[in-house]
């Protein structure tokens, strides 16, 4: 099916400028995995491609969009290799502004869950299949990384800040958005900034999603 004109939110070269940041971002927490886990150099350019193109390759096979967008576009492949090359030689350096680096994260995972969704709208989804492909593109890269590292991925670990409800919530509103038709250049970015600030919070005041009600019963003693 042809892409609808919802994909086009911002122009091109904004929206191609906003997507390699947040690839770049990507890049660089998953190459720094890579060295925490004292992986050797392939294993660095791997988690760094992976955690920042992942989740949207994912997304664009499911649609159709094929081959994927990460391979149509130079640029979207060689800038994980760039992220990838400044860890290798810079790790302690990036390390130790890597606060800074979980802002850009949370940007990033701003930016992908609303464009994603939009993308998927683009191609014919109904709000639910949409929203959930938003969130793909959001965290499904990081998912593949923690799988790669031998990890559980966060997103499913109660212990971390939560990732995937601040996804969650800009998917949502971005389907609101389309369905009331109110999807423009401003609502877009406020979806973006919403699900960015909720993400930031999260990492501010250490906030959890919850896990199953009543874990003190006499089933869940069995398992600690």
């Amino acid at each position: 099916m042809p892409p609808q004109e919802i994909q086009e939110i911002y122009s091109h070269t904004v929206q191609q400028v906003l997507d390699l940041t947040g690839i770049f971002v990507f890049a660089v927490a998953g190459a720094l995995t890579a060295v925490r886990k004292n992986f050797d150099v392939i294993g660095i350019v791997v988690l760094a491609e992976v955690t920042a193109l992942g989740g949207g390759v994912i997304r664009d096979l499911i649609i159709g969009d094929v081959p994927p967008a990460a391979f149509r576009d130079l640029g979207y492949f060689i800038t994980p290799l760039f992220a990838a090359f400044i860890v290798f030689f810079l790790h302690p350096q990036v390390e130790r502004i890597y606060a800074t680096i979980d802002i850009f994260d949370a940007a990033g995972l701003g930016l992908f869950c609303v464009t994603g969704t939009a993308k998927a709208f683009a191609y014919g989804l109904g709000p639910v299949q949409a929203a959930a492909l938003g969130i793909v593109t959001a965290v499904g890269g990081g998912a593949i990384r923690d799988v790669l590292a031998n990890e559980i991925p966060m997103l499913l670990r109660w212990d971390r800040e939560i990732y995937t409800v601040p996804a969650m919530l800009g998917a949502g509103l971005v389907a609101a958005l389309v369905e009331t038709d109110t999807l423009n250049a401003i609502t877009a970015t406020c979806a973006a900034v919403f699900a960015f600030a909720f993400r930031v919070l999260a990492l501010r005041y250490n906030w959890r999603a919850p896990r199953a009600w009543r874990r003190n019963s006499e089933v869940f003693e069995k398992y600690e």
